[in-house]
């Protein structure tokens, strides 16, 4: 299909910035081309642009810019397009209205209710993508077995595409859609997205109302059951409104690229490239799955033009922009992700796995408290860095100018006011020696460190943003071989331990070069419920062959026949898990004990152990999705050119570490291969710059690519004095350790707490148990594990000894709840006699015992109702892991009367050593950093990282203490709020402005309760971390530095310090938020947000349910608080209402949020939500919530919030008040109303003012998020627990 004789074939990847243009010529010959992406004094449009300049110059004939180009002499046209992608982040595709079942018209707003920032008391979220919400008057449920409400029979039993019977409760009134979509249409609205709960399986609803809505004259009409139908309403229905908001903008591109050529392309084969870097026909281009267009055209050609299949080493693919980079993995086949954020959109579609960190040129330099910080905010194309000569501030690429890395007479005369002067060297060494001079004052203030250079400080930035880089890709994977597309690329590969770095010779255009190589693909994809059992095998035969034949058809009618490649795929999951494979059963074909299309559980268990480091014998697999790729090979073969020249060198001087180093510079045109050049050097062509660092060499290869090698780099030995650079890169190497840990745990780990919901943290302390890096960041961790490392310290001292592994959750021993065990593991050096440091890992578990199942009851009055206690317990000793003991201890809460061991000993143990491989992951981490550097230097710089988070913590509490003094005088604040019970909790601060310090004195708070509000000291203490680093307002390292100004006092006995056997589960979910408020309301920083978690468990002897509710965020000096989110101690993620449905005897009648709860004022507070469950079996209901008496206070003359209420509904008609807290068995029928509180609101009603609180003009995310992939996915849930 590629080939084309005698004709132009193009491909063209049209960027944000620059359209790159691949043209292969009608004698075979190849061309690239770069051009703006807009420049509307020249032409519309770019990619035409490109081809008509290529057709002229080629051939020797005028093609007028103002006439369509004539199409007679091409051949084929390959497209990417970040068209797509910039309507997303700009919010500028089409108006558009979502229609979706009755009682969920905020669920997309609500979405997971986690915020996507823990710190960000705003909570910057994206704008939802439609305009205008219509409910329907349907309602489909699936049928459960044992299902006992008593309610009349359904109208209908429907089968859905899922082998699932659905029962049809409410029918669809077509007459009543109508007339609420006619409203729509008369407001302008013609984009439609349809969202109905469980159409994945069912979609007869949905297909009605699509009908309805295209005879009625809707151009746009997306069906979440067409568009990608999968299970989970949420990613569902985020996709579909995408899909709604981007094709129209996509058609409206496409209109006006085709009316550029005669004929409009009509005889031209016009391809597009997706998501999942597979081309498609123009025509069937749509919005869901254009985002990644452009950047999976790069994936494609690294892949291809990098990737041996003789010795099959995966290859890093490293793209590094002007606002991102991004980073991607191949190993012989494409890394997909079925579900990804964009934007701040979720979209459940087939993608690659490209992961995006917010570091790239034009990430902006910063100097805070001490420390050399880039990105990630960024200087945008406009006004770009300080060298675009256009005001803008110091980046990346001002540091590789005043470098010499960088020549301006190599680049375009582009910049400047009028477009027309090269990059401006004068101006990057401006700003630079304005920084220099900050940096020198602070490091002459603190006599830390000698006065630095303007290129010591370039170069410090430098290698600061190469090692932020490099933790997205040591959390990606760790390979040998890199394909890399920017000159950082070799001190990174030398970071990383990696040896070879391919560039090939079409790396600044290598998106472009990839569409010419990629296939054109079709996919399908079904949901599915069977079991993968030998009786499913011949329907999933079925399936498999009538999808496949869907595929080969829709691809033969595209002209391919022989050269298709079907792939088939299983969707699998161990029942009762949610963490489900993609599967291809390529390398085990079928036999008699497996489908026919192939052994899908061997390649199943095999991924799985390779993932996780076990399988689940025993556990039936689940299919939850049946997916075909067909590919027709349609790449072009890349001819191979020998280069003949001379390879001449021209002289300049570069900064490197040592200095400057006389650097030889290379024209790339002009290099003869097999050439071999030694660094330090500089290769440069048209569209692209290689740094070859002094410890390198560089080769060109047969097709005039680049490779190069990657040397020792023999820096200087570091000392222990300090030095700011270092500083910085520690602090990532510190972080680093603790997400790698977490990535262990995650893996190793068998609980759905642990491994699904990633409820856990990872940490590194010091030789006294202080705080040294925490990652991820959960707000009720913070600060709880120092104090448990530092009693182990004190309990155990020289009884420590190496192999040993502590295990420990008492309250009065640092513990924040019982559920939540603390694995602690000493480190240390050989000829040093005590730990050189402490690694500790923290998980929720499931259940340990007590009174209720969870370990969580909302009635206990003493500890052990909650569970089994362990205070200084010998997990590991010499080595060797101590199952007998620890499974005694899990088990001995059953002698206390009413209270059960553990009621899942195999997690347990199971989660205990995965903790404990965590823990040796992070002990092997810290050792090698040791080896590195050397002890006395890793244990200096722990110290300067602790500072650095000190600094920043007095530099905010002396900025306060200023504003305080000049406003009223007073150097001390305080506060006062309420529990449910009148408890009182009281704080009142003096602060030391000329330290920096203060004393945060909790005396007057009340005494312990008869019940489990009491919070461990512990739990204070992380919450004041949260507090000041939100107050701080900048990312510092979180570790006990923060604390180091702060004095804290606690009276004994009191809900905040209770005695040793006190019931304390609900102090870790309830308590820790109202300090939270307190400590705000102390500082007016904002008004209270809903200050509780909400926590609704239900369960009989065959299954059970936990979670916690959203309500109203808090509003702020300049903002309206957010509603239907989680705020301050807890984020975490609600379970999607098609999979409750699907599981659980429930179903969620309404989910929406609570219009009027939210505090009015200046600023509004947030509505809390209104979550209706009505329970179709027996079930025991138990609800732990506060602020059902008092409410959340509003400040600065802001109204308080609605407070919280608890109501359940009988059968019988009856509604009762359930109170805060409560445990209650249920009937068939019941149904429990959650009404969650709001947020206060800040400052007085303004007259006039409406209190609406949503502002008119859609936030534009190219700078707001940035992140993707799959890194940046399993951060957002880790702080989602």
């Amino acid at each position: 299909m590629a080939e084309t004789e005698g004709k132009f074939d193009f491909a063209i990847d049209r960027g944000g910035t620059f359209t790159d243009v691949f043209a292969r010529l009608p004698d075979g010959s190849e061309r690239v081309l770069k051009l703006l992406s807009r420049d509307p004094q020249n032409y519309k449009d770019a990619p035409t642009e490109g081809i008509r300049r290529v057709l002229e110059e080629e051939t020797g004939k005028f093609f007028p810019r103002e006439q369509p180009v004539d199409t007679s002499l091409i051949g084929w046209i390959r497209m990417g397009t970040t068209v797509a992608t910039n309507a997303l982040l700009e919010r500028e595709g089409e108006r558009t209205a979502l229609l979706v079942t009755k009682g969920f018209k905020d669920l997309l707003h609500i979405g997971t209710q986690a915020r996507p920032k823990l710190f960000d008391l705003e909570m910057s979220m994206p704008d939802v993508l439609y305009e205008e919400v219509i409910e329907v008057d349907e309602r489909v449920v699936l049928k459960q077995e044992g299902c006992q409400l008593p309610r009349k029979d359904p109208k209908r039993t429907v089968k859905g595409s899922t082998g699932d019977s659905l029962e049809v409760w409410r029918e669809l009134d077509l007459k009543s859609v109508e007339k609420d979509l006619k409203g729509v249409l008369s407001r302008g609205i013609t984009s439609l997205a349809v969202l109905l709960l469980h159409s994945y399986t069912w979609s007869a609803h949905e297909k009605a109302v699509g009908a309805l809505a295209r005879r009625l004259g809707f151009s746009q009409v997306s069906l979440s059951s067409e568009v990608m139908p999968m299970v989970r309403a949420v990613p569902r229905g985020y996709t579909v409104c995408a899909d709604a908001y981007l094709t129209p903008k996509i058609r409206q591109y496409l209109k006006g690229f085709t009316s550029g050529f005669k004929g409009g392309l009509k005889d031209v084969d016009v391809l597009f490239m997706q998501s999942d870097g597979g081309l498609t026909p123009m025509e069937q281009f749509c919005g869901s799955r254009a985002v990644l267009s452009g950047p999976a055209g790069g994936v494609v050609g690294y892949a291809i033009t990098s990737y041996s299949q003789t010795e099959q080493k995966a290859v890093i693919g490293f793209d590094m922009g002007g606002t991102s980079t991004d980073v991607s993995r191949y190993a012989g086949q494409y890394e997909h992700v079925f579900e990804a954020t964009t934007a701040g959109v979720t979209l459940q579609a087939p993608q690659l796995d490209i992961n995006t960190v917010a570091a790239g040129g034009g990430s902006r330099l910063f100097f805070r408290s001490g420390m050399f910080v880039v990105g990630p905010e960024s200087a945008g194309a406009h006004p770009g860095p300080s060298c675009y000569r256009k005001g803008g501030p110091l980046t990346v690429t001002d540091a590789n100018l005043v470098l010499g890395r960088l020549m301006p007479s190599f680049f375009p005369r582009i910049f400047g006011p009028g477009e027309d002067q090269p990059l401006s060297l004068e101006e990057s060494l401006k700003h630079f020696r304005s920084l220099a001079k900050d940096i020198n004052h602070f490091l002459s203030s603190s006599q830390s460190q000698s006065v630095m250079t303007v290129e010591e400080v370039a170069m410090g930035f430098i290698r600061v943003a190469n090692e932020a880089m490099c933790r997205p890709i040591r959390a990606l994977t760790q390979v040998s071989w890199a394909l890399c597309l920017c000159f950082h690329f070799e001190c990174i590969n030398s970071a990383l331990g990696m040896k070879s770095v391919f560039i090939h010779k079409y790396s600044g255009v290598l998106s472009a070069y990839g569409l010419a190589l990629a296939d054109v693909v079709e996919e399908v994809q079904e949901p599915c419920s069977l079991q993968y059992s030998q009786a499913s095998y011949k329907e999933l035969d079925r399936r498999v062959d009538e999808l496949t034949r869907r595929c080969r058809d829709t691809l033969g009618a595209r002209s391919f026949s022989r050269s298709i490649n079907m792939e088939v795929f299983l969707h699998l999951r161990y029942q009762g898990t949610d963490c489900a494979l993609m599967v291809s059963a390529d390398g085990y074909p079928g036999n008699a004990q497996s489908c026919r299309s192939g052994d899908f559980r061997s390649g199943f268990t095999k991924r799985y152990l390779k993932e996780f480091g076990f399988t689940i014998p025993d556990r039936a697999i689940m299919v939850d999705d049946i997916r075909v790729r067909g590919s027709g090979k349609s790449g072009i073969q890349s001819v191979v050119k020998a280069k003949m020249g001379d390879g001449k060198a021209k002289p300049v001087t570069c900064y490197f570490e040592g200095g400057y180093l006389d650097t030889s510079v290379y024209l790339w045109e002009e290099l003869p291969c097999s050439h071999t050049i030694q660094g330090p050097a500089i290769i440069i062509d048209k569209n692209s710059t290689i740094l070859v660092e002094p410890c390198c060499e560089a080769q060109l290869t047969e097709g005039g690519d680049v490779c190069v090698t990657v040397g020792s780099d023999p820096h200087c030995a570091l000392g222990t004095e300090l030095n700011t650079v270092q500083l910085s890169i520690f602090s990532h190497r510190f972080m680093s350790i603790a997400e790698q840990m977490g990535r262990v745990l995650q893996r190793t780990s068998i609980s759905t707490n642990i491994k699904e919901r990633l409820d856990f943290s990872c940490a590194v302390f010091g030789p006294d148990g202080g705080l040294v890096s925490n990652a991820p960041h959960i707000p009720v961790h913070l600060g709880a594990m120092q104090e448990t490392v530092q009693y182990q310290i004190r309990a155990l001292g020289d009884n420590l000894k190496e192999g040993d592994v502590i295990l420990s959750n008492n309250p009065c021993a640092g513990g924040s709840h019982l559920p939540d065990l603390t694995v602690i593991t000493p480190v240390f050096r050989r000829g040093v006699s005590g730990p050189v440091f402490f690694v500790a890992s923290r998980g929720h578990h499931a259940d340990i015992g007590g009174i209720t199942p969870g370990s969580m009851p909302p009635n206990s009055t003493s500890l052990q109702q909650e569970g089994a206690v362990f205070t200084s317990f010998k997990l590991v000793t010499g080595g060797v892991f101590q199952e007998e003991a620890v499974t005694e201890a899990l088990m001995a809460p059953a002698k206390y009367p009413d209270c059960s061991g553990t009621r899942n000993l195999h997690d347990n143990l199971s989660d205990l050593r995965a903790q404990v491989a965590a823990n040796q992951r992070g002990s092997q981490l810290v050792a090698e950093l040791i080896d590195g550097y050397g002890l006395a230097v890793v244990q200096a710089y722990m110290g300067y990282i602790q500072s650095n988070a000190e600094l920043a913590v007095r530099d905010m509490l002396k900025e306060f203490a200023l504003k305080r003094r000049q406003q009223t005088g007073r150097l001390e604040v305080e506060a006062e709020d309420f529990m449910d019970d009148g408890t009182p909790i009281r704080l009142r601060v003096k602060i030391n402005e000329e330290e920096g310090s203060a004393v945060f004195d909790f005396t007057g708070t009340g005494t312990e309760v008869w019940g489990n509000c009491n919070a461990p000291r512990a739990i204070t203490l992380s919450a004041l971390i949260y507090c000041l680093r939100c107050m701080v307002g900048q990312d510092i390292p979180l570790n006990q530095g923060c604390l180091t100004p702060i004095s804290v006092v606690i009276p004994p006995g009191s809900i905040l310090q209770p005695s040793q056997n006190a019931a304390v589960v609900g102090g870790n979910v309830l308590t820790s938020q109202r300090v939270v408020d307190v400590i705000f309301r102390a500082f007016e920083v904002c008004a209270a947000s809903q200050g509780c978690m909400n926590n609704i468990s239900f369960g009989n002897e065959t299954s059970g349910y936990y979670e916690t509710v959203a309500g109203g965020a808090g509003a702020g000096p300049s903002w309206h608080g957010r509603s239907g989110v989680h705020s301050h101690m807890t984020n975490t993620r609600i379970t999607d209402p098609e999979i409750l449905e699907k599981r659980y005897p429930v179903v969620l009648e309404q989910f929406s949020l609570r219009s009027g709860s939210g505090g009015a004022g200046k600023y509004s507070g947030g509505e809390g939500v209104i979550r209706k469950l009505l329970f179709r079996e027996k079930v025991v209901l138990s609800v732990l919530t506060e602020r059902r008496s008092t409410r959340p206070y509003g400040i600065m003359g802001g109204k308080s919030a609605a407070s919280g209420l608890n109501q359940l509904h009988r059968a019988d008609g009856r509604v009762l008040n359930l109170g805060a807290k409560t445990s209650v068995a249920l009937e068939p029928g019941d149904m429990f109303c959650l009404y969650t509180p709001g947020g206060g609101g800040y400052g007085e009603e303004e007259e006039g003012e409406d209190g609406a609180k949503s502002e008119s003009k859609r936030r534009r995310l190219n700078k707001t998020f940035p992140e993707r992939g799959s890194v940046f996915e399993y951060r957002m849930a880790q702080e989602g627990v």
